[in-house]
């Protein structure tokens, strides 16, 4: 274990879009970061569960997949040399006589900094795993809980559960992959935006996707870790089987606060109060934006983490730069470090 404190502005708790987007915030106006994430890699939800997924709410971009997304934001970022402490998670946070934090995570990194921006997404999250025998040993050859790549469902017979965006949009993406598409959804009611149930409907139309509804699932059909058929069944229990390759269960994140539980903030049901402006939570010093923060009227999109990674930033330059004069510029007249 490195007995090295590292010494910063800011430490960044989340390498999401909206922890990415922080970085070039806080550097915009001087400040140094340094990000921990649990996950090997930067993104958070966009590059582990969904990195083809097309977002289509980003300014400017009518579409844009997850992936391309964090990769625009990790190069927005690196100008501002952020470092990067990445498979691990904070799990103490301490207040030093300086009035500043120590940060120290599950490998034993320790930062010395100012101020702590809280950018967790959901915290440690993990997708909820319908309660099926057997699930174990089909998960991963042919269970799965996100799509890596649309190639991998190609000429497959797929069955999607789930009633949100993630099965609405993934039924949208692979009817032009797959062999066969089915639906499995309790009610005929989806939570998905209404023009992409449109184009699902339409798709049902044409037979390219079979709806089963209101079914659920019941059982799975198969050995050696290769599916044959799900079973669903009727709120009733008639069950029926349908022929199929995968499952793809997309019944939303469960979220695990894990130690941020622990650091005595303000918390409202998994997710941590913050006030308006500056995202500021209940411990002096320590912000939180995007999901993970809640405040009345909060919207949970990613533009609006963005706005919050701006406001965090702004609310802390006076402790990193006490008596300093925030003369706050257009980046259109200030430009970049390092940018052309």
């Amino acid at each position: 274990m490195s007995h090295t404190v590292h010494r910063t502005d800011v430490v960044i708790v989340g390498a999401g879009p909206v922890g990415l987007f922080a970085v070039f915030e806080c550097g915009m106006l001087k400040m140094r970061c340094h990000v921990v994430d649990a996950l090997d890699m930067v993104g958070g939800q966009c590059t582990a569960l969904y990195p083809e997924k097309p977002i289509y709410d980003i300014p400017a971009h009518p579409a844009i997949e997850a992936a391309d997304l964090i990769d625009k934001l990790a190069e927005q970022a690196a100008p501002f040399n952020p470092t990067y402490h990445l498979g691990q998670q904070v799990e103490k946070l301490t207040r030093t006589d300086e009035g500043r934090w120590l940060v120290e995570t599950s490998t034993g990194t320790r930062i010395d900094t100012q101020a702590v921006i809280i950018a967790a997404g959901c915290g440690a999250f993990g997708p909820n795993r319908p309660p099926l025998d057997g699930l174990e040993q089909f998960e991963g050859t042919s269970v799965f809980y996100m799509v890596r790549r649309k190639q991998d469902f190609a000429g497959k017979r797929v069955v999607i559960a789930g009633g949100g965006d993630s099965a609405v949009d993934w039924t949208l993406s692979l009817a032009d992959v797959a062999e066969k598409v089915y639906v499995v959804h309790r009610r005929p009611k989806f939570r998905a935006a209404p023009e992409s149930v449109a184009r699902m409907d339409a798709l049902v139309r044409e037979g390219k996707v079979e709806m089963v509804v209101p079914y659920q699932l019941s059982g799975l059909v198969g050995e050696n870790g290769q599916l044959s058929a799900v079973r669903v069944a009727t709120l009733d229990g008639e069950e029926k089987d349908l022929p199929a390759d995968a499952l793809l269960a997309f019944f939303g994140l469960s979220m695990n606060l894990g130690p941020i539980a622990e650091w005595g903030l303000n918390l409202e049901r998994s997710h941590i109060g913050v006030s308006l402006p500056g995202c500021a939570t209940s411990a002096p010093g320590v912000y939180a934006i995007g999901d993970i923060a809640t405040y009345p009227g909060k919207l949970k999109l990613i533009l609006c983490g963005f706005s919050e990674a701006a406001q965090a930033a702004h609310a802390i330059h006076p402790l990193v730069h006490p008596g300093e004069a925030l003369h706050f510029e257009y980046s259109t007249s200030k430009g970049v470090p390092g940018a052309e």
